[in-house]
């Protein structure tokens, strides 16, 4: 045998035997522009990795909005993410990205349908829905001239999507306030009518179901009913009581959260996957006492998770077996001035409290663009975006 070959299966036995993080290097998160393929993270000792390529900007979704399927033979998840202005889909076993959509503008929607294999998004006044293993493409519907809504979410047996259609006042704040520190408080106190619409997916069929002089957002399907709708009245969380459902069935509204105390804040509110709760971030008053709480839908039990200032995020998740949550952390400018709070963390319920676990160092992610985290299917990563190469890409975290 040749020298050289012999070195270089030596050296593929040595790494095959090394530990991990022998064999990726150790380095501050975003320390370097680019970073290597993956690392760990020198303050957590967790392993990262990049999942999209760094020639152009990449987008993972809201961290409400679930981008996971299962491979047509069920062997492999699938997660569906932005790539610039396009969709595309990547397979989290092979690592193989595939393109969804081609030559169109940035959408909005992002709504992946397990069942129809679909996803659905929006072209100004149009809705399509592409086939996430065919990449075929077909026109859902389009908005009447005098009702240009905008769709959020779909329901969980995938036979309507749901949104909101805002008076033409609302386009007029975002165009002269375009920053969201400037149009927040002005859209809320313009009480612009806003309606709530529903679309067949078997008919086209557009219906109005709820409307009000006030801005209503943030709208979920429940993960397991597809009767019940939850949207919130956005604005100023001090000034609103946010989170409600409404009944497709029977037009019931309820209200998940009463507040206890002046400048209580609730929000950022999202579903288990059981469907059984509706969980948000609760501060009791505002940016004083940190919760994270969740609302039973059959008997209004809640449960209650405190964390310290700094463990407050942006957003928070739930991982699928329902044990863990996980949190994207905030810089000293949000909510919860907390001066050591730019981490992704994983959070271990304790009684009534969170047992944190810092995950990836956050201090050179610029938070205008929020992480927005999401557990991976199989429960062994956290998802989240950062900029701190330089541009947005979607990273895995080992946990």
């Amino acid at each position: 045998m040749k020298a050289d070959h012999f070195i270089a299966i030596t050296w593929i036995v040595w790494l095959n035997i090394l530990p991990l993080s022998a064999q990726i290097p150790t380095l501050e998160t975003g320390s370097q522009k680019p970073m290597p393929a993956e690392w760990i993270d020198r303050s957590t000792g967790h392993h990262i990795k990049r999942l999209t390529p760094i020639d152009q900007p990449n987008e993972s979704f809201y961290f409400h909005n679930n981008p996971f399927l299962k491979t047509p033979d069920g062997k492999a998840d699938l997660m569906v993410y932005y790539r610039g202005a396009q969709l595309y889909v990547l397979n989290l076993k092979t690592m193989m990205h595939t393109q969804l959509t081609h030559k169109l503008a940035r959408k909005a929607g992002e709504i992946v349908g397990k069942i129809r294999r679909e996803v659905f998004y929006q072209v100004k006044d149009s809705v399509f829905a592409t086939h996430i293993d065919r990449a075929t493409t077909r026109l859902v519907c389009i908005f009447p001239a005098d009702f240009k809504g905008s769709i959020s979410t779909l329901n969980a047996n995938e036979t309507l999507l749901a949104g909101s259609w805002a008076a033409p006042g609302k386009d007029s704040i975002y165009k002269l306030y375009p920053g969201k520190g400037e149009y927040f408080d002005r859209i809320f106190d313009a009480k612009i009518p806003h309606t709530l619409f529903t679309i067949n997916l078997k008919t086209g069929a557009l219906e109005k179901i709820h409307s009000e002089n006030t801005w209503l957002g943030h709208i979920q399907f429940s993960v397991t009913d597809p009767n019940i709708l939850m949207f919130c009245h956005e604005g100023p969380w001090h000034k609103v009581d946010r989170i409600w459902n409404i009944n497709l069935k029977t037009k019931v509204i309820q209200k998940i959260h009463t507040r206890t105390m002046e400048r209580e804040i609730a929000g950022h509110e999202f579903w288990s996957w059981d469907g059984k709760t509706i969980w948000y971030d609760l501060q009791i008053p505002r940016g004083e006492t940190f919760y994270l709480n969740g609302y039973r839908l059959a008997d209004g039990l809640q449960t209650r998770y405190q964390m310290l200032r700094d463990e407050w995020s942006i957003h928070f998740n739930i991982s699928r077996d329902q044990k863990l949550f996980c949190g994207d952390g905030g810089n000293p400018g949000q909510v919860a001035k907390a001066k050591d709070g730019m981490w992704i963390y994983l959070f271990h319920p304790e009684k009534d409290h969170f047992r944190s676990e810092k995950l990836v160092n956050m201090k050179l992610h610029d938070y205008r663009l929020e992480p927005n985290v999401h557990f991976s299917p199989d429960g062994k990563w956290v998802i989240f975006r950062a900029n701190f190469e330089g541009m947005s890409q979607i990273y895995a975290v080992e946990l």
